[in-house]
């Protein structure tokens, strides 16, 4: 009887600690989890930070394109007018 009772008490106590063992690795496993799902949350902000900031220079570099677009089309105007009072003037030496 005392063979029994010694197996089963061991049995009960090994049980315990393997259930103790158990629970103390699934809590490690959550800290681990949290501990990776800040730093992944950390890295999405950050990179959300780079495309906004990506954003507001592609728009600035639109309003310098649309900025340097008027000047172009100004110039243009310019040098065409220049070149009908050119025109003018030869025509003017000619007669």
């Amino acid at each position: 009887m005392n063979v029994a009772l010694i197996s089963s008490i061991c049995s009960v106590i090994g049980t315990l600690i393997a259930v103790w063992g158990f629970l103390r690795l699934t809590k490690k496993d959550d800290r681990d989890s949290v501990g990776n799902a800040v730093r992944l949350e950390a890295k999405v902000d950050y990179i959300s930070k780079g495309v906004d900031d990506i954003r507001l220079d592609i728009k600035d570099h639109g309003r310098k394109i649309d900025d340097i677009d008027r000047r172009v089309t100004r110039v243009e105007e310019s040098t065409k007018s220049a070149h009908h009072r050119i025109d003018e003037l030869i025509n003017k030496e000619g007669e």
